[in-house]
């Protein structure tokens, strides 16, 4: 395993590819409603991006041919954003971007409730907590252990299921970069894990399901990564950077 650190001005360029990522996020987010179809928010992604002085992410995955990858209710990660994939009213939408800008990737994805059912919002909730924990847990000195750790203790304490058979990641001049961040611990030793050090920038990802299976499924388009048992899942992720300060979200949104 080899863990990139990026220079103060490959930094500079991940916080500048993370601020327009962030643009696209927020713009795609805006426009997720009952009605609008996957196709239409991932036609919207290109347009945005390409307008950032920036391309796809996901293009350049070899075989995928779609700006994001966008999931309904049980499908967790990779879903092509179909024509068909119309979006209803209590739908949980998930969008997952990435952004190519001057040599670096940026990537970070979201979930939204279409809807006012209480037991999925306090679901999402609960997602969006455990990054902001995971987060909270990136920074020097620690372990890769103590990111996936914030992860799964926010999950099981709130009876809900970490899934196993996917991570996050290191990110830069490679859109998938060591190391893996999975969102649990088993088997795992904490400082057998990565130490965390300045320099080194992650896409932390939470990705997780109602209480049950942990297990995954691969539907017959050979992309989309649904729940085993059908149930519901949530996706989060932010490009998070470690500073000597402390971690820096480059996808969030400037105070």
């Amino acid at each position: 395993m080899k863990i990139q650190i990026k220079t103060d001005s490959e930094i500079r360029i991940i916080k500048e590819g993370g601020k327009r990522l962030e643009f696209v996020k927020e713009s795609l987010r805006e426009k997720i409603a009952p009605g609008v179809s996957a196709f239409e928010i991932d036609k919207l992604a290109f347009e945005l991006i390409k307008k950032q002085s920036a391309s796809p992410s996901f293009m350049m995955v070899p075989n995928y041919s779609w700006t994001t990858c966008i999931n309904i209710n049980d499908g967790i990660v990779h879903g092509i954003p179909h024509k068909h994939l119309v979006f209803k009213n209590n739908d949980i939408v998930s969008v997952d971007v990435g952004l190519f800008y001057k040599g670096f990737h940026t990537d970070t994805s979201f979930s939204v409730l279409l809807g006012e059912d209480d037991s999925r919002r306090k679901f999402l909730e609960i997602g969006r907590e455990a990054l902001r924990l995971a987060i909270k847990n990136a920074k020097a000195g620690n372990y890769v252990f103590d990111v996936s750790y914030s992860i799964e203790s926010t999950l099981i304490k709130n009876n809900l299921t970490p899934i196993e058979d996917l991570v996050g990641h290191g990110i830069g001049r490679k859109l998938h970069e060591d190391p893996q961040i999975p969102c649990f611990t088993r088997g795992q030793i904490r400082n057998k894990t990565p130490q965390i050090l300045p320099g080194m920038v992650f896409a932390i990802e939470v990705m997780y399901k109602e209480y049950g299976s942990a297990q995954v499924k691969l539907a017959k388009d050979g992309w989309t990564i649904t729940t085993s048992d059908g149930k519901i899942s949530g996706l989060f992720e932010e490009t998070v950077i470690v500073e000597k300060s402390g971690p820096f979200v480059a996808t969030a949104r400037r105070k």
